[in-house]
């Protein structure tokens, strides 16, 4: 096939590793392929073990190569926000041309001079986002490319992060036998790609529910201006069904994706199914709105602390109000749920693409959807950045890198009584209460 306007994204997540390609043909953008599989190697969004996770790539790219009958080669890839700084930057140069007319280079050699500022050894620089340029003394300039001056300057924001997780990703995409085109940082990807003009105007939070952690942004102005990561996500949710029911974590799994709801009140009593209970010779029937009451708790408890964040950056009000995405965003009934705590203005973002229509996919599809339409003078700041490291690549394997907040899955919870859930009267009710009493017990820790 004709690999014009080809990208290929991919999101290295806790729970899965997803491959999208695309193709922006003028300005429709296609999806052509699309593969996942398995995470290995990685814990709360970080890679911990290079060779298990460059395996799991190339499982999800072979399976993309496949759907779309196409060789991939050069890759984009998304950097989670963790333990991220945002940096206002700024470059002055002058312009090297004899002719003064403003060239490319001369817009690479301000971008260097803007990240020139020394960095801790352990940060390295993710994204670089030009605010303006300044020819001459005239501001508020998007491309001075062809211009003509003798001085050019730049004002811009660097999203800068940990080093290891950086080097670390990068390594993983060589073993993977892949070509890294460049990073690209998740909330803002998202941010550009999810959001529609009025939203990334106005003010939007986006809640990225993802496995591994769960991710907020507040995109403003056109701008990331913040970002909190809750090491709560997913798989808490599914610790928290594996510990109450006394279940093994996959079945937990299987629980919560083919009967688990966000929301309890939309959740029904009557419907009960079977639980394989470790130690037991026989199952447990467990019905749909308990299932729910074990969720929605730790839910609650990723919500608050939302909240609490934003309160104190006065976030809450914002005109986009809430999108929420990402693969813990499937369960049923999510939007509602978050709408007692948040307020109404919460909508779910789902990709309407064909192959794609889960929000799990929506980091890959945004990550392709980004890097697609970066203009020549965004590709020549991005080549400055992935250039800034490369001969000095250190990998830390087995290496975990902590975040913050990171407590064990038994410590985070917090207690509330709507619940608290019904008593049973029937031969399984001193289980259902040892279990109630584990579910007490989690938020008492």
């Amino acid at each position: 096939m004709n690999d014009s306007g080809v990208t290929v994204g991919i999101d290295i997540g806790t729970t899965s590793i997803k491959v999208v390609i695309s193709q922006l043909i003028g300005n429709q953008f296609n999806i052509i392929g699309a593969g996942i599989a398995q995470s290995r190697g990685l814990r709360r969004g970080i890679i911990v073990d290079i060779d298990a996770t460059a395996n799991a790539i190339r499982e999800a790219v072979d399976q993309a190569q496949e759907k779309a009958n196409y060789q991939i080669k050069d890759v984009v890839v998304g950097i989670a926000a963790n333990q991220l700084e945002i940096i206002k930057v700024d470059g002055l140069v002058s312009v090297a041309n004899q002719n003064k007319r403003i060239t490319y280079q001369d817009v690479q050699a301000v971008a260097e001079q803007a990240l020139s500022r020394s960095m801790p050894a352990d940060r390295d620089v993710i994204d670089l986002v030009p605010d303006e340029f300044i020819v001459d003394g005239f501001d508020a300039i998007k491309d001075p490319h062809e211009m003509i001056g003798v001085r050019l300057e730049m004002r811009g924001t660097a999203y800068v992060g940990p080093s290891k997780i950086i080097d670390n990703t990068r390594m993983a995409i060589q073993k993977a036998g892949l070509v890294l085109k460049e990073f690209v940082l998740a909330p803002l990807a998202m941010g550009n790609s999810i959001l529609d003009d009025g939203e990334q105007d106005f003010g939007t939070v986006l809640i990225d529910l993802g496995g591994g952690q769960t991710t907020v942004s507040v995109i403003h102005d056109r701008k990331l201006k913040f970002t909190y990561v809750d090491p709560e996500g997913g798989d808490y949710v599914t610790h928290d069904i594996s510990t109450v029911l006394g279940t093994s974590y996959g079945n937990a799994e299987k629980l919560k994706r083919n009967y688990g709801f966000a929301d309890p009140s939309q959740a029904s009593a009557d419907n009960e199914f079977p639980v394989a209970i470790v130690g037991e010779p026989n199952p447990k029937l467990v019905d749909e709105k308990y299932l729910a009451e074990i969720i929605a708790a730790r839910l609650e408890q990723i919500y608050s602390n939302i909240y609490q964040h934003l309160s104190q950056i006065n976030a809450l009000q914002l005109p986009g109000g809430f999108v929420l995405t990402g693969g813990n965003a499937a369960l049923p009934r999510m939007a509602d749920f978050a709408k007692k705590i948040l307020g109404e203005n919460v909508r779910l973002f789902v990709p309407d693409q064909i192959g794609l229509r889960h929000p799990s996919y929506a980091r890959a599809m945004a990550y392709a959807l980004y890097a697609s339409r970066e203009n020549m003078t965004q590709l020549v700041i991005k080549q400055v950045i992935m250039s800034r490291r490369e001969p000095e690549i250190t990998a830390y394997p087995n290496q975990v890198i902590e975040t913050n907040n990171n407590e064990p899955a038994d410590t985070r919870l917090i207690v509330n009584d709507q619940y608290a859930g019904d008593s049973r009267e029937s031969t399984n009710q001193s289980w259902f209460a040892k279990a109630r009493q584990k579910l007490s017990n989690l938020f008492e820790d």
